[in-house]
């Protein structure tokens, strides 16, 4: 298993912060090549919860179905494949006082065993922290400029 982590600080409380990565009408909004992310049966939010996602990377659109696997309000989200590449993310949400959060992602992924993997992994892996990076600093301008008008409003 391959794992790329980032973490960096926003300038949002906690629950602001938690509430929109756990809205899953948000996700394409932030989350890098994401155009599609649905939910699937009773739940939309919450431990057991089910989505279908699509994916973009590069002309291929990839498509993938994920299953919340733990769901702590305001301090864990872990989502898991259940189809398709095997894969997964967890977030974790701490405070850093009132209005300041620390918001960590660990992405992992399987590869295919071997050569292959081995290959596939150069190509892969830059993709992915690139991807990583990109997110986190649209979900903190996302967030920041939410919660600004929030508190302007």
């Amino acid at each position: 298993m391959i794992h790329v982590r980032h973490s960096a600080i926003t300038a949002v409380p906690l629950h602001v912060a938690f509430a929109y990565i756990d809205d899953y009408r948000t996700v394409p909004d932030w989350m890098f090549g994401v155009s599609e992310f649905r939910p699937i049966g009773e739940f939309d939010q919450g431990l057991d919860s089910t989505f279908d996602a699509a994916i973009h990377i590069g002309p291929s659109t990839l498509r993938s179905r994920l299953e919340v696997t733990e769901w702590e309000l305001d301090r864990v989200i872990t989502l898991a494949s259940l189809d398709g590449a095997a894969n997964s993310s967890t977030w974790e949400f701490a405070a850093q006082g009132e209005d300041k959060t620390e918001i960590s992602v660990d992405f992992a992924y399987k590869l295919p065993s071997g050569l292959t993997g081995k290959a596939l992994g150069l190509i892969v892996e830059p993709f992915i922290e690139t991807a990583v990076k990109n997110t986190e600093a649209t979900l903190r301008h996302n967030l920041e400029e939410l919660y600004a008008k929030r508190t302007r409003g």
